[in-house]
C-alpha cells in the first residue's frame, strides 16, 4: 500500500450525487472502473492522522504506481462542456468549491458530482487568505462552506484546500473542528492551457494537479490529460489515497 507524502507549502498560483454519490473518502462502496488500474472506491492509502487537533497537510502522494491526480478549484465559471469532458476522460477529480460560486448554481455542480465520480472538497465560503486570521474567522469560512454543501448538494466534504495554498496553525485546527480530515495542496498546476511543474519538466507519479473552473476549463483539462498521457500516467481518484 502506498504511503501519503507530507510536505510543507511552497510557492503557488492563485486564481475543487444523490446521498449515494461515489465518494471513497466517505466510505461509499467501490464503483466499477472498466479498464482501470484497480477498483475505484477502494482505499489505496491513508491520509495523515489528525494530531493535536490539527489536520495533516498533503501536497503529493508517495507512490510507485504511474498515477496522477486532478483537482478543480473555486467554481467561478460554469463551463457547459465540463460534465462531458470529465465523463469521457474518467479523470475523477476533486472539486474544491467555494459557496460564493456554488450558491444558485447547485444543479450544475450536482450534475458533475452525480455523473462523473468526482468528489466534493471544501475551499471556504468566500476564498479569503486564511493565514493570520483568528481561529473563529477561519472556522466560520470552512464550516459554513461544508454545511451549505450538505444542504445544497447532498454531500458534506471532508477534504479541504486552503485558498491560495496559504495556511497557519489556526487553519489546520479550524479544518479539524469542521470535520475535515486533511488539507490538500498541489505539486503542479494548469493555467492557460499549459501544465506548470514545481519540480522538473514533467508530471511525476503522485503529483496532485491544480486547475480552476475558468474560461479556459476545456483547454486546461485537455492539456492535463495530454500531459498525463505523454508522461505515462493514469488519472485516478485522489480520495482513494486519502482514505
Amino acid at each position: 500500500m502506498a504511503a501519503v507524502g507530507l510536505l510543507a507549502l511552497s510557492g503557488c498560483s492563485s486564481p475543487a450525487a444523490p446521498p449515494s454519490q461515489p465518494n471513497p473518502a466517505a466510505g461509499a462502496a467501490p464503483t466499477p472502473a472498466p479498464g482501470g488500474p484497480y477498483p475505484f472506491g477502494t482505499v489505496q492509502a491513508k491520509a495523515p492522522a489528525t494530531v493535536d487537533g490539527k489536520v495533516g497537510v498533503v501536497r503529493r502522494i508517495t507512490t510507485d504506481k504511474p498515477y496522477v491526480f486532478i483537482t478543480m478549484d473555486d467554481g467561478a465559471v460554469k463551463d457547459p462542456s465540463a460534465l462531458e469532458e470529465i465523463q469521457h476522460s474518467g479523470g475523477h477529480p476533486v472539486l474544491f468549491l467555494n459557496q460564493r460560486y456554488v450558491k444558485g448554481h447547485e444543479a450544475y455542480f450536482k450534475s458533475i458530482l452525480d455523473s462523473t465520480g468526482a468528489v466534493l472538497g471544501d475551499h471556504t465560503v468566500n476564498h479569503p487568505n486564511l493565514k493570520g486570521k483568528p481561529l473563529a474567522f477561519q472556522q466560520k469560512e470552512i464550516c459554513e462552506d461544508a454545511d451549505d454543501f450538505k444542504t445544497g448538494l447532498g454531500v458534506r466534504p471532508t477534504l479541504f484546500r486552503p485558498p491560495f495554498g496559504n495556511y497557519d496553525e489556526n487553519t489546520l485546527k479550524a479544518a479539524a473542528l469542521c470535520g475535515m480530515r486533511v488539507a490538500v495542496l498541489w505539486s503542479a498546476a494548469v493555467n492557460d492551457g499549459q501544465v506548470q511543474f514545481q519540480v522538473g519538466d514533467k508530471l511525476r507519479p503522485g503529483d496532485i494537479v491544480l486547475m480552476h473552473f475558468r474560461k479556459t476549463f476545456k483547454e486546461d483539462y485537455e492539456a492535463f490529460l495530454a500531459r498525463a498521457r505523454k508522461d505515462g500516467l493514469t488519472p485516478v481518484p485522489l480520495a482513494d489515497f486519502l482514505g
